[in-house]
């Protein structure tokens, strides 16, 4: 007899491999899009084996290089998660780029994980090296691809964003442009702990901070996370901000605009070293979720956020800085 909760893990178990079973690994010859593969890697890291989805698009036949935008998921979230609610996937088929959505680490293809230096779970516990494999990944798709490296650009949400901090000061060299969304550079697991922060980076990057001013789980503000408690605290995204600031060298006041009638407010600091503009985006009464149509175009008629969408808003930015 197979109890309740035997019953939910056989089915986990089940759902996970046939989700496996219905994206296959990437063809070594005739690749053409669009669809979306899941390919193993020859990688091990605190005992799992690593793997990644990538996104092929629309009419590609390997006769062009094209970007590479690397999209990383947040906490207890996947990969595939990431694809469906990010919108890149759809938005490569448009613009014409290739999108490497990787997977963090966690309990059967669930609850993952990235260690970001000061966050999150068991990857950030057992020190899982998340950089190391971000490398790997992007050099793997870049081989199996048609992939200008001179456009490789990274995104991210909440800790997925936090890895996109770490990965864009560790390795700036291998990246044209970054866009952390709903993230912290930095701050301490427990009240005890010394606070923990990205290094500097190896060179200027241009870069796209974007947070919601309500955010309860990364606080705008900094400190604890009013939604989730605890002890954790986080870094301001003003001091984030700053951070990229003086990294790249910014000089002056930024300009200043707003879109969707106020609701997004947006800093821009052009007068940087190697014209690598940083960009703080302000999302007005958006709490902890990616700004975008999967969330947005729920919203009702007469709110200003109404089909807001933050990936075109990535894309446009990325695409300043080849």
């Amino acid at each position: 007899m197979i109890r309740p909760i035997q019953f939910v893990l056989l089915g986990v178990v089940t759902s996970i491999l046939f989700l496996n079973a219905c994206t296959g690994s990437l063809p070594s010859a005739s690749i053409k899009g669009p669809s979306t593969y899941r390919q193993d890697m020859d990688l091990v890291t605190g005992g799992f084996q690593r793997d990644y989805r990538v996104h092929i698009p629309s009419g590609y036949d390997g006769s062009i290089q094209l970007p590479l935008v690397v999209v990383i998921h947040g906490a207890f979230d996947t990969a595939k998660g990431m694809e469906r609610f990010s919108g890149f996937s759809d938005l490569a088929d448009r613009e014409q780029f290739i999108v490497l959505y990787p997977e963090g680490i966690g309990i059967l293809g669930f609850l993952q994980h990235w260690n970001a230096g000061h966050c999150c779970g068991k990857a950030a516990e057992d020190q899982i090296d998340d950089v190391t494999y971000l490398k790997k990944a992007i050099d793997d798709v870049c081989m199996r691809l048609a992939v200008d490296r001179r456009r490789v650009y990274m995104t991210g949400f909440s800790n997925g964003g936090m890895m996109t901090y770490r990965f864009a000061a560790e390795h700036s060299d291998m990246l044209a442009a970054v866009a952390p969304i709903a993230a912290s550079i930095g701050g301490r697991p427990t009240a005890d702990a010394p606070q923990w922060c990205i290094p500097a980076p190896q060179k200027p990057l241009p870069i796209l901070i974007v947070h919601g001013m309500d955010d309860d789980d990364i606080p705008f503000e900094g400190g604890r996370s009013r939604a989730r408690k605890g002890e954790r605290t986080f870094i301001s995204v003003h001091d984030s901000a700053q951070f990229w600031i003086e990294a790249n060298g910014c000089k002056g006041s930024p300009a200043l605009s707003g879109l969707y009638h106020g609701a997004v407010e947006v800093q821009r600091w052009d007068h940087c070293m190697n014209a690598c503009a940083t960009v703080l985006c302000k999302v007005k009464k958006w709490g902890h979720r990616w700004p975008g149509p999967y969330f947005t175009a729920q919203l009702p008629d007469d709110d200003p956020l109404l089909d807001f969408d933050i990936a075109e808003m990535i894309w446009s930015f990325f695409k300043q800085f080849p």
